[in-house]
């Protein structure tokens, strides 16, 4: 049976060296530029004609539209839709990224670490960033929880300063683990289908349904980032 982990190894297709600095283009680079460059396309073509009845293209495209935004506006406000082009980059990417990643023989590059925690730290520090942009130096209040004993305020802080630094851990750790997980179930049944032969039915069956189930996982990790980081900016505009 074939190592189900074999599917995460990154392989390197144009060595780039800088230094000490390993800068080459990888399996992971190739399948993050497919994603992007889909996403662009499918919005280019499906925003194309604005057509007053939608064809099916059309329809996807605004339906994807609407769910962002309102996702931004139940969770950062309306202030939020300010930085609404950011928010439906990140979900359509990600999204796109898991999607594709169901497909046999396609890299899932958000089961890796370091690319949902890069996405994660991305976010992090954009909506600190921005804390302090709107806010100054009053951002540091948000650590203050409102209504805490004056006593209790030198052990709350530290508390509270601590759980924000843990934002963009549990952000990319919750991404990455789950379509690590899926992705290694799937290899694994598909192992035993192969192993079984003719008897390979039952693992055939349970294969397809995992399938079917890491659609939808890919679909919810992807809502559950941005829901978050719509929540974070949240924080970072009402600091409340």
């Amino acid at each position: 049976m074939a190592d189900p982990l074999a599917q995460f190894e990154i392989e390197r297709y144009v060595p780039i060296l800088v230094g000490n600095a390993d800068l080459s283009f990888t399996n992971s680079s190739l399948w993050m530029v497919v994603s992007a460059g889909a996403v662009y396309g499918l919005v280019m073509l499906g925003t194309r004609h604005h057509a007053m009845v939608p064809g099916r293209l059309q329809s996807v495209v605004e339906l994807t539209y609407e769910f962002v935004a309102d996702l931004v506006r139940e969770n950062a406000g309306k202030e939020g839709m300010a930085y609404f082009p950011a928010v439906f980059t990140l979900f359509t990417f990600i999204l796109m990224g898991n999607s594709l990643g169901v497909i046999p023989g396609i890299f899932t590059f958000t089961s890796h670490i370091i690319v949902t925690f890069t996405l994660a730290m991305g976010v992090f520090l954009g909506v600190t960033a921005l804390g302090f942009w709107l806010h100054g130096w009053r951002f540091l209040s948000f650590f203050v929880p409102p209504g805490a004993p004056k006593l209790m305020i030198p052990v709350l802080v530290p508390i509270e300063i601590l759980s924000y630094c843990f934002r963009p851990i549990s952000l990319s750790i919750r991404l990455f683990v789950n379509m690590m997980a899926g992705h290694t179930m799937l290899k694994v049944f598909a192992g035993f289908i192969i192993a079984l032969g003719v008897f390979g039915v039952a693992p055939l069956a349970v294969n397809v349904a995992l399938t079917a189930f890491e659609i939808g996982v890919a679909f919810l990790q992807a809502y559950i980032f941005t829901v978050l980081t719509c929540i974070y900016l949240h924080d970072a505009i009402h600091m409340h």
